[in-house]
C-alpha cells in the first residue's frame, strides 16, 4: 500500500508533510498509523522544530473517517486502535516539542477539522478552505476533540453554532470566529506559511519548547480525560437509532447523487432536510 504521508525536509528544522489518500483524503487506520510513526521519528530528531501539514488534494485537506474501516488496526508501524488512542495522539501534539501547523485549502470535514484543530496553528485559504463538523447532521457528534478545541478557541455560543449546525465555514469566517490564525487569498497562502515555518525553524529549539509549554499552562487546553470521554461517547453513539438512520441517509444520498457529489457537499446535503443558510459561503 502506498504511503499517505510524504515528508519533504525543507531544512533541518522544518519539514512539510503532504497528506494524500485518494480519492477524498479520508482518515483511515493507515492514516493514524502513519501519523503516530511520523511523530515518533520527528520527536527523535533533535534538529527538527516545526512541521507543516498540508494536502496533495486541492479539494480535500483531510476528510472524515472511513467509517467502514475505522475499527481496523493494520500491521504497520505506529498502528493503534483509533478508539481510546486518538486522545493520546491529540495530547501528544499539545505537548510535543515540535511546533505543528495546518495549512488548509480544500475541505476539512469532521475528523479532518479535528486534526487541524489539534495542531498548534491553522492558516487557511479564504475561500478554498472549508471547515465543517458534520456529525450532528448524521445523528452523531464529534468525538475527536472538536467540541473541546472549539469551546476553548471560539467560546461557547460559536462552538454550539459550528457543531449543531453541521454547516460549512470557509477560511475567512474561520479567521473571524477565531479557530483560524489567519486566512489568505489562495495564491498568498503558501508563501506566508513557508516564511513563518522557516523563521520558526531557525530559532533555538529549547526556547521554542519552553515558550510552547508556558503558553499551554496558561491556555485552556483540552485534558486527556475530556478527550477520552468524547472519544468514548462517540463509540457508544454507533448504537443509537439516530446514528444508524444517519448512516442510511448518507447511503441513500450517495445512490441518488453519486458518492463524489455527496462527499464534496456534505454540509449542503444535510441542510436539504430543512433548507440551508448559505450566508457564510
Amino acid at each position: 500500500m502506498e504511503k499517505q504521508l510524504k515528508v519533504v525536509k525543507e531544512t533541518k528544522g522544518y519539514w512539510r508533510v503532504i497528506f494524500s489518500n485518494p480519492p477524498r483524503n479520508q482518515f483511515d487506520p493507515w492514516t493514524f498509523a502513519e501519523l503516530n510513526h511520523l511523530m515518533d521519528v520527528a520527536e527523535a530528531d533533535q534538529d527538527l522544530k516545526v512541521i507543516v501539514f498540508e494536502s496533495g488534494n486541492k479539494d480535500f485537506f483531510m476528510g472524515h473517517h472511513d467509517v467502514a474501516k475505522r475499527l481496523e488496526v493494520p500491521d504497520e508501524p505506529g498502528a493503534q486502535p483509533f478508539f481510546y488512542k486518538w486522545p493520546d495522539f491529540v495530547t501528544r501534539l499539545i505537548n510535543s516539542p515540535i511546533i505543528t501547523i495546518s495549512k488548509v485549502r480544500g475541505r476539512a470535514y469532521a475528523q479532518g477539522f479535528e486534526f487541524a484543530l489539534a495542531t498548534d496553528m491553522i492558516f487557511a485559504a479564504k475561500k478554498e478552505a472549508k471547515f465543517a463538523l458534520v456529525e450532528a447532521g448524521g445523528g452523531s457528534m464529534p468525538g475527536g476533540g472538536g467540541i473541546e478545541w472549539l469551546t476553548a478557541l471560539v467560546g461557547r455560543s460559536r462552538a454550539i453554532e459550528i457543531m449543531l449546525s453541521a454547516d460549512e465555514y470557509n477560511g475567512a469566517l474561520g479567521e473571524k470566529y477565531g479557530f483560524v490564525n489567519r486566512a489568505f487569498d489562495d495564491d498568498k497562502l503558501d508563501e506566508f506559511v513557508d516564511k513563518l515555518a522557516r523563521r520558526i525553524g531557525s530559532f533555538a529549539k529549547r526556547s521554542l519548547l519552553l515558550g510552547k509549554k508556558m503558553i499551554n499552562s496558561r491556555a485552556k487546553m483540552p485534558t486527556n480525560g475530556e478527550l477520552f470521554q468524547a472519544n468514548y461517547i462517540l463509540r457508544t453513539i454507533d448504537d443509537w437509532p439516530e446514528a444508524n438512520a444517519g448512516g442510511q441517509e448518507m447511503s441513500d444520498l450517495a445512490k441518488k447523487y453519486g458518492e463524489d457529489a455527496v462527499e464534496l457537499t456534505l454540509p449542503e446535503m444535510f441542510g436539504k432536510k430543512s433548507g440551508k443558510n448559505d450566508e457564510n459561503n
